[in-house]
């Protein structure tokens, strides 16, 4: 469409002859006139007809769109202050349909997640879904302003694998002609493998994979994650240092671009973090969530989702703030790569970053002498035959190292106070969920 305006340009606008595209969104038939509000990726308009009796053939038009028709107007372009919407209104001139809808929209606002997800891009039309992903591009982009300006390089790791990352627990296995392939749960190793190439800092947002049966809110079986490396490094502190630096110019970001937006849509006014966050160990973290009243469940000691919201709680209140780094987990909680404290080999050099009561990331300094790491692998209970090209990253020599991983929906989900991740998802996939 020649000479279309997008209409957050509007305003903007002089008076006079326009031209926008859109759907349309509602219609108000009134005896001589029509108010039709269309919609465009950007925002939406009033556009007012005049009628001309009961044979008015433009009218009887407007009359019979159904809501979702993508329609193309040209008009006048009108500023005035009583129009709520905007402040400014379009008196038509013509309206042309490129794309009618063919029955009613199926899903409403007070659809449930489920039916909305069947029909998701029509959900995505609605203003506040689209908002998540305008805010996920600002979000993203600051990020990767923050460590390229930090001369860090951008990779892009494959996502078929010869051998687990991991454990073979959360893995898809795919047919890979004579021999069998594995979606990576996460870039791990070869992120490690830039550090031994001599890259130094290293970045990526990508899809990973993990086959979690899981039905929660904040599970999926593909999400995209945020992963970071860097070299150099005396310990997990200097990872969470740069880790809480790259989110709070992203928050930043974000609330300088939609900031409005976010209060006007979602209620409330984003908060950008202070830095620095704070830092708890996990032992500590156990005995406030146990003075508090609450017995973790778990065997080994780790945060469950409840424990992790206590400890958030008790941040908040104590220090007034919505980021917590719980550190220095225990061994048997954490995978064969993590860095074991020299002063206490029952202790990894690690981090859970937790945000709004939920954990968001998991960060570390990697074990980087290849005979240490081989003997943690096979501690537990890995075949280092499996993860000989793994472990030839190694033996080459390789700074101390470490980063860490982090999802993006996640963060958006708590970013924007919402019930699950399935709304910050363009497309979720879960359990049961494998379309559109």
């Amino acid at each position: 469409m020649k000479n279309r305006v997008l209409v957050e340009n509007l305003i903007d606008s002089p008076d006079g002859p326009v031209a926008i595209g859109g759907w349309v969104d509602r219609v108000r038939d009134q005896k001589n006139v029509q108010f039709v509000i269309i919609r465009d990726e950007s925002g939406a308009v009033q556009v007012v007809n005049v009628r001309h009796g009961e044979d008015d053939e433009r009218a009887n038009l407007i009359s019979a769109l159904p809501a979702g028709s993508f329609v193309e107007v040209t008009g006048d372009l009108v500023h005035n202050a009583k129009v709520k919407l905007g402040g400014v209104e379009i008196q038509l001139d013509a309206i042309t349909t490129v794309g009618e809808a063919s029955g009613a929209i199926p899903i409403a606002n007070d659809s449930t997640i489920e039916k909305r997800l069947e029909w998701r891009f029509l959900d995505l039309r609605r203003p506040e879904q689209s908002l998540i992903f305008r805010i996920q591009t600002t979000f993203e982009h600051a990020l990767r302003t923050y460590w390229i300006d930090k001369d860090f390089i951008e990779i892009h790791t494959p996502k078929l694998m010869a051998s687990p990352s991991e454990s073979r627990a959360e893995l898809f296995q795919v047919p890979y002609f004579e021999t069998t392939a594995y979606l990576a749960q996460s870039p791990q190793h070869f992120k490690q493998m830039a550090q031994a190439a001599g890259f130094g800092g290293i970045f990526e947002i990508a899809p990973a994979f993990r086959a979690d049966p899981s039905f929660t809110s904040r599970h999926a079986t593909e999400f995209t994650s945020i992963d970071m490396e860097v070299s150099w490094i005396d310990s997990h502190e200097d990872v969470a240092r740069l880790h809480e630096e790259a989110l709070a110019a992203a928050f930043a970001a974000v609330k300088a671009k939609h900031g409005a937006e976010i209060e006007a849509l979602y209620g409330f006014e984003l908060e950008v973090p202070t830095l620095p966050f704070p830092r708890i160990p996990l032992a500590e973290a156990r005995q406030i969530i146990a003075d508090g009243g609450y017995v973790i469940p778990r065997a080994d000691g780790d945060l469950d989702p409840e424990g992790e919201r206590r400890i958030s709680a008790y941040v908040k209140e104590k220090y007034g703030h919505d980021f917590v780094f719980v550190t220095d987990y225990d061994v048997a909680i954490r995978p064969f790569y993590h860095k074991r404290h020299d002063d206490d080999p029952s202790l990894t050099n690690s981090y859970d970053l937790i945000y709004n009561g939920t954990e968001i990331s998991t960060g570390a300094q990697r074990e980087h002498r290849v005979d240490v790491l081989s003997e943690q692998a096979t501690e537990k209970g890995l075949d280092t035959a499996e993860l000989e090209t793994y472990l030839d990253f190694f033996r080459y020599g390789v700074p101390p190292h470490g980063g860490y991983g982090m999802g993006l929906a996640r963060v958006l989900m708590l970013m924007l106070k919402l019930p699950s991740i399935r709304e910050t998802t363009y497309l979720f996939r879960g359990p049961n969920h494998l379309h559109p």
